[in-house]
């Protein structure tokens, strides 16, 4: 059974891009994956989460390309981690868009329920999804942190993707105006 509706053919950019980004289970374990916490177990701990959800959005990142499988030893056995290609990478400036309007728009349910999209460099908290507020740089996981006072007292880098992931990657086209 499939997770939902299928919106990869269709002629609205929005909606495409819906298609990979728009199911919530997938973009919170996207956050745990930019936090770092690309193990299977770690991943269901923190999301509280049926091995059943899990596997399903794992598996449909992985195969969207958003995410890649890398080999771990747990003792003597080889387990699997996930971590960020560089397309699940380039999600960063729309989790940080949907963190960014959360705060701006809706009430946290206690004092430690805020996240605050961080632009490491300078150390300000942004209004912005992609482009520092306060002096201009833009946004990247290598030099953006997130805040989530319920994990930490402060920010939290985020992950990036591999170095080997980010050679083999296509280089970047032009978007014709």
């Amino acid at each position: 059974m499939p997770l939902r509706s299928d919106w990869s053919a269709r002629t609205c950019s929005l909606a495409r891009g819906l298609d990979v980004l728009g199911d919530p289970w997938g973009s919170l374990v996207l956050r745990e994956v930019f936090f770092g916490n690309g193990r299977y177990e770690a991943i269901k701990h923190r999301l509280e989460v049926a091995d059943n959800v899990l596997s399903k959005r794992l598996g449909w990142l992985v195969e969207a390309g958003l995410l890649s499988q890398r080999p771990y030893q747990d003792g003597s056995r080889t387990r699997q981690e996930y971590v960020l290609t560089p397309k699940g990478e380039d999600a960063l400036p729309v989790l940080n868009a949907i963190i960014i309007w959360a705060e701006k728009n809706l009430d946290a349910p206690d004092e430690v329920s805020h996240m605050k999209v961080i632009h490491t460099d300078c150390g300000q908290a942004m209004s912005s999804a992609d482009t520092c507020t306060h002096c201009g740089t833009g946004l990247t996981a290598a030099n953006t942190s997130w805040h989530s006072f319920k994990r930490s007292d402060h920010p939290q880098p985020l992950a990036v993707a591999p170095a080997e992931t980010r050679a083999s990657a296509s280089p970047e086209t032009e978007i014709p105006a």
